[in-house]
């Protein structure tokens, strides 16, 4: 069976505490979100691949400062923020002067913005000169690719969250043939629940591989 090459939407989960999963990869990312005091002109960028903790991250520190949390992706006019603000998918914001002036704006206040971005911001190409100023003078800190021990409690977590039960086999296979991607898990774990419902069954290995086929056929 061939590996998996692309990433997949990911399933939507409780942000909780309970729920995230600590580990050496995102231990730099922890520790930077408790000191928002020391943030870069009171920005910090949280950038890493689709899948690896950002967003969960952000919504955690959003909650503990009652942030503002705006989806970058669908962020367009002018807003003035009056606390602090979290902007997910902040490399995607079709309006680069509405950002901008978010920044600016909790600048002038003295608010922290947290941001979330698959690439640094170094990367984030946008073409708007201050605005790229503005991102690259933040703090940024990456997410790394999740170890092995992340990965398995990853899996176990998706798993109890659908109240699914899997077999040791089938936990060896999908640790075996997913990438080395928290996204592959979750959608492996989303058809594996869609299947098992759809015959009355339980998970079991044959049915594992025929997701992990599946999955392949659409890459």
């Amino acid at each position: 069976m061939r590996q998996l090459v692309l990433p997949f939407a990911e399933l939507s989960l409780p942000y909780t505490d309970e729920d995230f999963c600590p580990a050496p990869s995102n231990a730099a990312a922890r520790e930077w979100l408790a000191r928002p005091e020391a943030w870069s002109n009171g920005r910090l960028v949280l950038w890493g691949e689709a899948g690896c903790g950002k967003t969960h991250l952000l919504h955690l520190w959003a909650q503990s400062h009652d942030a503002r949390i705006v989806d970058g992706a669908s962020l367009r006019g002018l807003i003035r923020p009056t606390r602090p603000v979290a902007v997910d998918d902040a490399d995607l914001t079709p309006e680069p002067t509405a950002l901008l002036h978010l920044l600016n704006a909790a600048a002038e206040d003295g608010l922290p913005v947290l941001l979330a971005s698959r690439p640094p911001p170094i990367r984030m190409g946008y073409k708007l000169a201050d605005l790229t100023s503005r991102l690259r003078a933040s703090a940024s800190v990456e997410i790394r690719a999740p170890e092995d021990e992340l990965l398995e409690a990853l899996l176990t977590r998706l798993a109890a969250a659908r109240q699914l039960s899997l077999p040791l086999p089938v936990r060896n296979l999908l640790l075996l043939h997913l990438p080395r991607a928290p996204a592959f898990y979750r959608e492996a774990i989303a058809r594996l629940d869609r299947l098992a419902m759809d015959r009355g069954a339980r998970i079991t290995r044959p049915m594992a591989m025929e997701i992990l086929a599946e999955i392949a056929s659409d890459a």
